[in-house]
């Protein structure tokens, strides 16, 4: 089982480890801070012993890695893995401002339905069923969200139950999310945001999440 210190220090940005198993061009590592996409959160970009990793995939409780395929890599070899942190930064704090919307559409709207979602490192969506347009309520809830960001309120990530990895974020007094991402450690961290809605069909809503500036990395 790959061991995943992105959990335990999702700013750690880079890491020595050992190669656990190579078969072709994929590479499995005994420990990890390259997340693999899951959740509607894209893949970290980075390297693995220098060689840039094309895809990042979950295989049951492990992450399997494909490099490219004259990477040389065998079982054993210490490498080191570095990540892009300016991207996963971006994807941590568009992830958070995502689950703050969702949470927030779910408490003003009974009944809403979330059929989709993808956190991106240029924007965040996610996509509900919904027979009314949401664009009247998007200054209502981007104030709502904005306020439990300015709030820069603690966040908890910690496992459900580790035995099958189940994870949970946490923000104390409002609301308890399961999740496996990778999250921040204050509300705060997202900075300004915009919410925009998008039309994709009868009965769809989506809401497109944007950061208005960059945050120090």
């Amino acid at each position: 089982m790959t061991i995943k210190q992105f959990w335990t220090d999702p700013y750690q940005r880079s890491l020595a480890t050992t190669v656990a198993r190579v078969e072709g061009e994929q590479v499995w590592l005994q420990h990890t801070i390259f997340y693999a996409f899951s959740g509607g959160q894209e893949s970290d970009a980075g390297t693995i012993g220098g060689w840039p990793v094309l895809q990042a995939a979950t295989q049951g409780l492990d992450i399997v890695y494909t490099l490219p395929a004259e990477h040389g890599l065998q079982a054993g070899a210490a490498v080191a893995v570095q990540i892009d942190w300016p991207r996963r930064y971006r994807l941590m704090r568009l992830h958070f401002a995502a689950e703050l919307t969702l949470e927030t559409i779910y408490r003003d709207f009974a009944g809403v339905e979330k059929i989709g979602a993808h956190i991106a490192a240029d924007k965040a969506r996610i996509d509900f069923a919904l027979p009314e347009a949401i664009t009247p309520h998007l200054p209502a809830i981007t104030a709502k969200v904005q306020g439990l960001i300015d709030a820069d309120r603690a966040i908890i990530s910690a496992f459900a139950d580790e035995a099958t990895q189940r994870r949970y974020w946490e923000v104390p007094g409002y609301c308890r999310v399961p999740c496996g991402g990778t999250h921040l450690a204050r509300t705060g961290e997202v900075g300004r945001i915009a919410l925009k809605r998008k039309n994709i069909g009868k009965g769809k809503e989506r809401v497109e999440i944007i950061l208005l500036e960059d945050a120090p990395c």
